[in-house]
């Protein structure tokens, strides 16, 4: 399954084109390596992204972060656990992956 994708159906983002955008700036890498879009998963990967600070960071403007002093947000490691053949539910979506760090 492609990076992009799997990052939209384990809704880690919320659109495929933000996941398309990320691995464009380079910001996401599968297995320590800078990973484009089209980056074929097996299970196993781990994938680095950059994540929130807050669980309600995703709601604040670029103007609040910068407020705040979170212009970078931490990163994130998530194993892939599942790949899916087609869509799964919201409620099965956290199953797909296992968050590296806290």
């Amino acid at each position: 399954m492609r990076l992009d994708k799997f990052l939209q159906i384990s809704r880690l983002v919320k659109r495929r084109t933000i996941a398309n955008t990320l691995c464009g700036k380079g910001a996401v890498s599968v297995n320590g390596h800078v990973a484009k879009a089209g980056k074929m998963l097996s299970i196993g990967d781990v994938i680095r992204m950059p994540g929130t600070s807050t669980p309600k960071a995703e709601h604040l403007n670029d103007s609040a972060l910068l407020s705040t002093g979170l212009e970078d947000p931490p990163e994130a490691e998530y194993e892939v656990l599942e790949l899916p053949t087609g869509n799964v539910s919201r409620a099965r979506a956290p199953t797909l992956y296992r968050q590296l760090n806290r």
